[in-house]
This record gives structure tokens, C-alpha cells and sequence, in this order.
């Protein structure tokens, strides 16, 4: 995590050097709870969002925002589902973000989606101040780009906070 002395400079650096896994770098064989939330917590430990804990995941099999394990065992599909829905969870209820998923997965395969959503997110973090650009040509593809900027911006706007309450002491108000 940020130290009290980072800078603004320091956190942009940090994000500028984010990598997140495509599809073909996620494990190609399946794995247990245990092992999910290693993967998924080292994965996004940069990024300082909240941990995944196990009773997050049952959850969101409970609410079918994601597959069922089989034998207790999770697949790439599942994976890639808790990195997305771990990111925009802060932003988002779960059943929105599933139909978000199933919106953008429904013009494409779901590794294409998946790998296009990546890359739209670590484009924004190593391009943080460049616009985003959408299209009516391709609103899926701007769905895509649009929650990769919301996600960095609410890790922008995360940040900034916690670099502002580092620096401003609060002050009495007088009456």
C-alpha cells in the first residue's frame, strides 16, 4: 500500500507500470478457493483495491453473477468474471455489472471481451490523462472503454482523497 509520503507523481508512476493479466495468462487448469483469491488478491494488490475474501465469491455464485464451481474447482471464465467484477464493484451493483458482462460478451467471445476490457483499463492507467473516445460505430467497445475510465478514475479520485487527508490537518471551527 501508499506510504504517508507519496506523492500524486509517485501514484501515477505506480499506475503507469500496472500489467494485468489477459486471458492466456490466466491458469489454464482449475483451482480452488484458496487459490482463487491468491490469484486474484496478487493480481490486483497493485491497483489497491479491496482484497476478494472467499465469502465474496460464494456470494456472487449465490446471486449467479458467476458460474457455479465444479467440484469446487473455478476455470478461467470465473477468474476473468471476479477480476472484472472486482473492479468495478466499488461503482456498481453486482447484477448490473453482470449485465454488463453479458452485454459486451454477447457481440463477442467472452476471452475477446475479456482481453479487450484489460487492455482498455491498463491503456487508461498508463494514459491517465488522455480522453477516452467512444463511438456509435461501437458501443460495445465504448461500454468497455467507458468502464475502464471508471474505474480509473475512481482510484484517481481514491487516491487524491488519501493524499489530501494525509496533508490537511483538520482545523477547529470556531462558533
Amino acid at each position: 500500500m501508499a506510504t504517508t509520503t507519496e506523492t500524486y507523481e509517485d501514484w501515477r508512476h505506480r499506475m503507469n507500470k500496472v500489467i494485468l493479466p489477459k486471458w492466456t495468462e490466466l491458469p489454464n487448469f482449475d483451482l480452488y478457493m484458496d487459490q482463487v483469491l491468491l490469484l486474484i488478491n496478487e493480481t490486483l494488490q497493485p491497483l489497491g483495491v479491496d482484497s476478494v475474501t472467499a465469502a465474496m465469491i460464494n456470494n456472487y455464485v449465490k446471486h449467479k453473477v458467476i458460474l457455479s464451481p465444479v467440484k469446487k474447482k473455478y476455470q478461467i471464465m470465473q477468474l476473468a468474471d471476479i477480476i472484472v467484477i472486482s473492479l468495478l464493484k466499488p461503482s456498481y451493483p453486482l447484477d448490473m455489472i453482470r449485465q454488463g458482462i453479458d452485454q459486451v460478451t454477447a457481440t463477442g467471445y467472452p476471452k475477446r471481451a475479456y482481453d479487450s476490457f484489460i487492455t482498455a483499463l491498463v491503456d487508461r492507467l498508463h494514459h491517465l490523462d488522455e480522453p477516452t473516445r467512444v463511438s456509435d460505430q461501437d458501443l460495445s467497445g465504448s461500454l468497455t472503454t467507458a468502464a475502464a475510465q471508471l474505474i480509473v478514475d475512481k482510484l484517481r479520485t481514491d487516491e487524491l482523497l488519501r493524499l489530501n487527508q494525509a496533508q490537511t490537518q483538520p482545523t477547529q471551527i470556531e462558533k
